[in-house]
């Protein structure tokens, strides 16, 4: 297993909830990152991505000002902090990486990305 992820659960809707997601190897933190999601019978879905160095993110509309995204390079890692979740926050949540040469791009799209989690349930009740 190269990413993993953790964090989900059930919670409140207007309550909180942070994901994580570790990379097995030390050449993850040379990486883009993003979080997909994905709602029964959906298509998956962006949410959240960060650049390289950690500079740069991008955010769906539907999470912007709620989710925030952040990495840890020294421990390959990866955060999504998700605040004021709502019923339609809830999916099974993946987050991505891929290598990156330039240091300040993020990726919006599920195929820019090579590695993956397994995903985390996150279930927001209402």
């Amino acid at each position: 297993v190269q990413l993993q992820a953790s964090g989900g659960g059930l919670v409140q809707a207007g309550g909180s909830l942070r994901l994580s997601c570790a990379g097995s190897r030390r050449t993850f933190n040379q990486h883009a990152w993003g979080w997909f999601r994905q709602a029964p019978g959906m298509e998956r879905e962006f949410v959240a991505a960060i650049s390289r160095n950690g500079y740069n993110t991008q955010y769906a509309d539907s999470v912007k000002g709620r989710f925030t995204i952040s990495r840890d390079n020294a421990k390959n890692t990866v955060a999504l902090q998700m605040n004021n979740l709502e019923s339609e926050d809830t999916a099974v949540y993946f987050c991505a990486s891929n290598y990156a040469r330039l240091m300040d791009v993020v990726r919006v799209a599920s195929t820019q990305y090579e590695f993956w989690g397994q995903g985390t349930q996150v279930t927001v009740s209402s």
